[in-house]
């Protein structure tokens, strides 16, 4: 046997603590006599995804000798939330240990560089191999038989169950839902993506008519109880009426016809594709990669393939897809689509002349030309994010997974990671916040003037009224004139009323749960006080020698049921938009109340 050199591996440590363990904290040397893989992971990236499937055959076949632990090591702020590392394990089914490491301790004693990286400790406690990025699974698997023959010899194996406990499962009609879908009747399709299914909603959302799928992982055509998805993704209108399915973890995409149930492949071999692989050909026998959304546009269906960092499509009439866009190489480039660098893009809208994109790793919101240019109108590059208002150019999203055209010819961003949902306006060039405090926005449909989004940690859609200047028209003469209210000059006392009903509270489990977002029309008619918060009063001072305008006032607050013998309370959300046309004048009212739920005690 190969002689290897081994370095004593260092002790694992995490901020976070553990998770899948029920509760129970490991050392290196409580594990001692098994052979250890850890994964260094971070759940943005799509090439750690793909890792845990790679892992998923080596961690079943050896689960008597092997013990994988994840260890979680964020990139983003929102990552090194625990809550939200309690939700990647669950949302993509990690059935190991997960160290959760949000101050990359762990990282920094093993000198890891990449994600993802494999590290592979021996039944001694000693390292002896490490892996940088996905494609590893065949050369640790051979490792694994030549170090579990090796250390039964000498007597150093043990053999049995490992750490792993697996969380209670949680009851609910959807589970990390990615996507969702306006059907022509009112209701909505979503992509229930952990439970590997579709699921058809009536058009409050929340009642259930029927699931696509069987709920098990898999790839298999057929009606609607025998089909078989693995993390369904993007959905799409084709001309013929049936709709397109972005099968993510198949590699694959699918076609549902809503008439029948019947669901059959459309695209892919259920292989991933791998560089050499062929980037055109009859759709069925070319390789995909982790198709993550998928849009109608310019007579082709755009496939978002996030595993490669391109955007392909799909031609219908002769049956074939091809490389539109993007090199494979991960970054942020424009130009024509043959040079660009895309960033696991997830997220597509067709809106006239552009294709709009939702490039996560980028944290950048980019359009595609009818020539097949791409352009970038927010990000700036793969490690710059944050949440930032105002001109484009300085604007900043947090790994935003979805992109939505509104009336206006503006664009509503899901901005995953900043639990927002954001509005780039291309004619002012300017980019606002529309709502806050939401919970991994995925994806957002527009109904009737109003945008039902995809809170995908929050496991449900959620409908919010958009303010008046998200869905203006030209033609101002159809917009509605109300009586205006007499304000004082100074400062104004703007109170949101929010009580919540009987027998519920606040819901205060993940940060704030109310929130306030301000502006006006004209913008100089506030001189203070606009912009997003979340606490329900807010002082405006109003600005010298701005007599009249619109207060534009967005806001929420989410109550859950108070009854702690309920571990999982229903929890609601109240949400209202007002447009309060005012007048100042001198003896106008100093304090302007907006009842969102309960009573004006101070009216």
């Amino acid at each position: 046997m190969t002689a290897r050199a081994r370095v004593r591996a260092p002790e694992l440590t995490g901020k976070g603590g553990w998770l899948n363990t029920g509760g129970r904290q490991y050392t290196l040397a409580d594990l001692r006599g098994r052979i250890v893989v850890l994964d260094f992971w971070t759940f943005c990236c799509v090439n750690c995804l793909h890792v845990l499937d790679e892992l998923r055959e080596l961690e079943e076949k050896h689960r008597d000798t092997v013990v994988i632990i994840g260890v979680h090591s964020p990139k983003f702020v929102h990552e090194a939330e625990h809550q939200a590392v309690v939700d990647a394990v669950e949302r993509y089914e990690v059935h190991h240990p997960v160290l959760d490491d949000p101050e990359l301790a762990t990282w920094k004693q093993y000198a890891v560089r990449a994600w993802p990286t494999l590290v592979v400790v021996d039944p001694e406690g000693y390292v002896v191999a490490q892996h940088a990025g996905e494609g590893h699974a065949h050369a640790i698997e051979k490792l694994v038989e030549e170090l579990e023959a090796e250390h039964a010899a000498k007597g150093t194996l043990r053999r049995g169950d490992g750490p792993y406990v697996a969380p209670e499962p949680v009851a609910t009609h959807l589970r990390f839902p990615g996507k969702a879908l306006l059907l022509p009747d009112g209701g909505f399709l979503v992509s229930d993506t952990t439970r590997h299914r579709l699921v058809e909603l009536d058009a409050d959302g929340e009642t259930v008519r029927r699931h696509i799928g069987s709920g098990e992982r898999g790839f298999a055509d057929g009606g609607p109880e025998d089909a078989r998805f693995s993390e369904p993704q993007g959905l799409a209108v084709l001309p013929d009426g049936r709709i397109a399915v972005a099968d993510t973890v198949n590699h694959a995409i699918r076609a549902l016809d809503l008439a029948t149930g019947t669901t059959t492949t459309l695209a892919g071999t259920g292989r991933q594709w791998w560089q050499g692989s062929a980037t055109d050909g009859p759709a069925t026998e070319v390789d995909l990669s982790s198709p993550w959304d998928v849009a109608w546009f310019d007579g082709r269906l755009w496939i978002a393939m996030a595993g490669v960092h391109q955007l392909w499509t799909y031609d219908p009439g002769r049956g074939t897809v091809r490389v539109a866009a993007g090199t494979t190489n991960e970054g942020l480039v424009d130009g024509p689509g043959a040079e660009a660098w895309f960033a696991q893009p997830s997220g597509l809208a067709a809106a006239g002349d552009r294709l709009w994109v939702a490039d996560s790793e980028t944290s950048a919101l980019r359009y595609v030309d009818r020539e097949g240019a791409v352009h970038t109108v927010v990000g700036t590059g793969l490690f710059d994010f944050g949440h930032r208002d105002g001109a484009a150019g300085q604007a900043l999203l947090q790994h935003p997974l979805g992109v939505t055209a509104l009336p206006d010819g503006s664009v509503a961003v899901s901005d995953t990671y900043n639990h927002a949902l954001r509005r780039y306006d291309p004619e002012t060039g300017e980019v606002t916040t529309l709502a806050t405090d939401l919970r991994e926005p995925s994806d957002a449909v527009l109904v009737d003037g109003d945008l039902v989004v995809v809170e995908s940690a929050r496991h449900r859609l959620t409908r919010l009224r958009l303010p008046e200047e998200a869905v203006r028209v030209a033609d101002r003469a159809h917009r509605t004139r109300r009586a205006a209210t007499d304000i004082a000059p100074g400062t104004l006392r703007l109170d949101v009323v929010f009580q919540a009903p009987a027998g519920q509270k606040l819901d205060t489990r993940y940060g704030p749960s109310t929130r306030l977002l301000v502006s006006s029309t004209p913008p100089e008619l506030l001189a203070g006080g606009s912009g997003p918060g979340t606490d329900l009063g807010r002082d405006l001072v109003l600005a010298d020698g701005v007599t009249e305008g619109v207060l534009h006032v967005s806001a929420m607050a989410a109550s859950c049921d108070d009854d702690p013998a309920n571990e999982y309370p229903a929890c609601h959300v109240h949400q209202q938009d007002w447009g309060v046309p005012v007048r100042v004048t001198a003896d106008g009212d100093a304090r302007l109340p907006l009842v969102l739920a309960g009573l004006d005690e101070r009216g």
